[in-house]
């Protein structure tokens, strides 16, 4: 779904609601404070005050510099994501030019969203279902028991986090491990703390799937879509 920011009054809502689908349409110049700004920047100048200019080179032009708090000259990335139904709820795909950034499951989309606003600061956010749809049937089948299409990842965590992410997806559906096994299996026998720290973190729910991960008396542990899900999840999957 595209956006257009043809009027300054457009623009000026789309600065008033902090709307990440307007940047890199447009900059937002401030004269009181002599920078310019993405629409979505933090900052609240009146309306009196502003001036919107079609590039930055423009705003450059008029005397302006780059502000510091949003920092407009860096490139922007653009995230289609959409929700859908799955077998266990809510669910939010969130895709970059690279592949999947982030999969999440949640009972409120304005919750949802939200969360994906705050891992990705500055990204460019559009609505798109049909870009995010095979991530969500993908799930939904991964939900059923049944066998996934393969997505690109566009995994973003430290070295560690990312072997803990592969190692998780090479436990069989059906199977369990725990954190130390798992540590086990990245080299790092000593990293159990920080294995189910790296399970906390997973983007990518269920595809990634953190949710076989377990206690080593194999009792269940935490899950950051709900422990419910988790016995769900595993139920389904033992039973496929």
């Amino acid at each position: 779904m595209t956006t257009s920011f043809l009027s300054d009054d457009d623009r000026w809502a789309a600065v008033e609601h902090r709307d990440r689908a307007a940047d890199g349409a447009f900059f937002c110049g401030v004269r009181t404070t002599g920078v310019y700004c993405r629409p979505s920047c933090a900052g609240r100048p009146l309306r009196r005050n502003v001036a919107f200019y079609e590039t930055r080179e423009a705003a450059r032009a008029a005397g302006l510099r780059a502000c510091l708090r949003c920092r407009p000259d860096e490139p922007i990335e653009t995230l289609a994501y959409g929700f859908g139904d799955t077998p266990l709820g809510l669910a939010l795909a969130a895709i970059s030019e690279a592949g999947l950034a982030l999969l999440i499951m949640g009972s409120d989309r304005v919750e949802m969203r939200e969360d994906l606003a705050a891992r990705f600061p500055r990204a460019r956010l559009q609505e798109d279902d049909a870009v995010a749809a095979p991530a969500l049937a993908a799930l939904a089948a991964a939900i059923d028991g049944g066998h996934p299409a393969a997505l690109p990842l566009d995994e973003r965590g430290t070295d560690l986090q990312r072997a803990v992410w592969k190692a998780l997806r090479e436990i069989p559906a059906g199977s369990t491990a725990s954190y130390a096994k798992v540590a086990q299996a990245i080299g790092r026998p000593q990293a159990v703390r920080a294995v189910a720290r790296a399970c906390g973190a997973n983007p990518v729910a269920v595809l990634t799937p953190c949710h076989r991960v377990v206690r080593s008396d194999g009792g269940l542990s935490g899950y950051r879509w709900g422990v419910e899900r988790k016995r769900a999840l595993l139920a389904r999957e033992r039973a496929a």
